[in-house]
């Protein structure tokens, strides 16, 4: 788990772990809590929630957690996981979720994050990469767009909830993005 570490020289990508709770809980806001936690964090969800992540990296199971850092000490600017397995998904599509704290939106972070994603999802095995987004929220949707990603439906969930998918082949991902998850291995 450790020696997972993805870096462009901006952003560099580390499985989430126990030192991040406390950034965490810090930087959480409403936007997170609507768009991707389903609400707001307490310290005892969170600590359970990094150890399932913990746990999933140790087994390497179908959920990987990354924080998303950066500076020159890199800090906990937010987080990005992959899904390789979920009802929605075909085989070889891998999900992609991300959120940034507020300090840290509107600089490009997460669109670097998910092409550094993307080069390790296709290494571990996934073709294609799935951006499901609520259709209210625009910023993850530009984020998509950015990072190659083409709108491809909107379905609705089981939840009866509507998403807006996003997807991208991971086949050609980039050659930088290839090389840093080379890295991580």
């Amino acid at each position: 788990m450790d020696q997972v570490r993805l870096s462009d020289g901006v952003v560099t990508l580390t499985p989430f772990g126990a030192a991040d709770i406390d950034a965490h809980l810090a930087g959480e806001d409403e936007l997170l809590v609507r768009w991707l936690n389903g609400g707001p964090s307490t310290r005892a969800g969170t600590e359970e929630y990094v150890r399932r992540c913990t746990a999933q990296w140790v087994y390497r199971g179908p959920a990987r957690v990354f924080g998303i850092r950066t500076g020159p000490e890199p800090v906990l600017a937010g987080t990005i996981d992959l899904r390789f397995a979920m009802p929605c998904l075909a085989p070889g599509q891998v999900n992609i979720a991300y959120g940034l704290y507020p300090a840290w939106r509107g600089r490009g972070l997460v669109t670097r994050a998910v092409h550094l994603v993307c080069g390790y999802a296709a290494l571990e095995g996934a073709s294609e990469g799935v951006i499901r987004v609520d259709p209210e929220n625009l910023a993850s949707a530009a984020v998509a767009r950015r990072a190659g990603f083409r709108y491809s439906g909107r379905v609705t969930e089981p939840t009866g909830s509507p998403l807006d998918w996003y997807v991208r082949e991971l086949v050609g991902a980039s050659a930088g993005a290839r090389t840093a998850a080379a890295g991580a291995r």
